[in-house]
């Protein structure tokens, strides 16, 4: 009898929403081992014009929000087909903590649509939002609501209409792409029919940054998205001119340039002007990636003897090392938490990612399977991590946790796909 009653206790502590916690966000702790994740039913949106007959768009409309959800890695929402896609089914028998509704009238070109969450143990709507907008937007409501659902379950903002850039062999020739986190929407930024690598994104989002090799010197450009055209040319130095790190406040750069022959890094303006050397003849220096405060910097660097990874204080200039196992870590990105540092490390033979607190210590690694996994990027939210995993000679990219659960391949392109860069979040 006192197990069964403390296991009762155990159950109502529990659950998501309790009454105590009616209309409060909820912190889900989604790196716990007992994290379940969240049942939540998407039934066919209603079209009012239409109400008794499903159309293409109702389902395309639910499919859409579903995935936007999932993509998350803490949600699980029910396939509709196991309660008929009905917005009146019994939730609870289905087995649904909460519901997404969405209904939407049409008048011309111009749709109304009204979206709400529900709480079914309480019985009752805890977000609603009415958009009215042109049909030709309806996919942004749709991936802007459940942004909105994500921030009222969490209290932090979802990263459905986030953009990863990525380089491709698609064409034959490595140029960059940006896709949304669906892999749909696919746009060719670059066109040199030549190799083109290592992309970023201006903290606003607006422009990329890249190496190609066309005229034959590793060049450094940035391209005004806006535009889907080169605007300028960023560094034609002779050497290097690699992988350059914005700034946070988007108004900088630091990059990597050979031009006296060590490879250094570099401060820049956006017009390409040198501001300050960073590293004097110490090794090589590559890899520079900001702490989201943009007060320090980590890169990699074989002053030692062997790739590793430095953090250096972008103020004073100084540094010291942070990776001491593992004969060859690399291509570092900060969380924008700023509570970890994740990397490329050869372990056991092959690249695995790993990482590791600001403040050094001892590594987590997160991959284990077998391929290469390489050049890790963050998610705006610092809940999950872009990569490119190499299997059986196809290189593609994946999505993992950053407890290092759910590894997923993220979308499915022809040809490989490589050094991914995820946006930041879109305003």
């Amino acid at each position: 009898m006192k197990q069964k009653l403390i296991a009762f206790l155990i159950m109502l502590f529990l659950l998501p929403f309790s009454n105590a916690w009616a209309g409060k966000r909820v912190s889900l702790d989604i790196t716990s081992a007992e994290f379940r994740k969240i049942p939540v039913a998407v039934p066919y949106f209603v079209n009012k014009n239409r109400p008794d007959a499903v159309q293409q768009a109702d389902r395309d409309l639910a499919v859409l929000a579903a995935k936007a959800l999932d993509f998350h890695g803490f949600i699980q929402t029910i396939p509709a087909s196991s309660y008929g896609a009905r917005q009146d089914a019994n939730w609870k028998s289905v087995g649904a903590d909460y519901t997404v509704i969405g209904q939407y009238e049409v008048s011309g070109d111009s749709v109304v649509m009204e979206m709400r969450l529900n709480n079914v143990l309480e019985g009752k709507m805890i977000l609603g939002r009415r958009y009215t907008f042109p049909w030709n937007k309806s996919r942004k409501m749709i991936l802007k609501f459940c942004d909105e659902v994500i921030e009222k379950l969490t209290g932090i903002p979802g990263i459905s209409e986030t953009k990863i850039a990525f380089v491709s062999d698609t064409t034959g020739k490595k140029e960059i792409y940006l896709a949304d986190i669906f892999g749909d929407s696919v746009r060719q930024v670059t066109r040199h029919k030549y190799l083109a690598v290592s992309p970023r994104f201006s903290p606003d989002n607006s422009k990329l940054t890249y190496t190609s090799y066309h005229r034959g010197n590793a060049n450094l450009y940035i391209t005004d998205l806006s535009q889907d055209k080169t605007t300028q040319a960023l560094s034609r130095r002779a050497g290097l001119n690699m992988a350059p790190a914005w700034a946070p406040n988007g108004r900088s750069l630091v990059a990597t340039l050979s031009k006296d022959g060590n490879p250094d890094l570099y401060q820049l303006t956006l017009d390409g002007s040198i501001v300050r050397r960073l590293t004097v003849n110490a090794g090589i220096n590559v890899s520079p990636n900001f702490s989201p405060d943009g007060r320090q910097l980590v890169f990699v660097s074989d002053r030692a003897g062997e790739p590793q990874i430095y953090m250096m204080d972008y103020n004073s200039g100084s540094t010291r090392r942070i990776t001491y196992q593992g004969n060859e870590n690399t291509t570092p990105a900060w969380s924008p938490d700023g509570k970890w540092i994740v990397y490329t490390c050869k372990y056991e033979g092959q690249y695995q990612l790993f990482k590791i607190s600001p403040e050094g210590g001892s590594p987590i690694q997160l991959t284990t399977s077998a391929g290469d996994h390489e050049a890790p990027s963050w998610s705006p939210d610092s809940r999950q991590i872009v990569f490119s995993r190499s299997v059986n000679g196809k290189k593609k990219l994946y999505v993992i946790s950053q407890s290092g659960r759910d590894m997923r391949q993220l979308f499915s392109l022809d040809g490989n796909q490589t050094t991914p860069q995820w946006s930041y979040r879109v305003n």
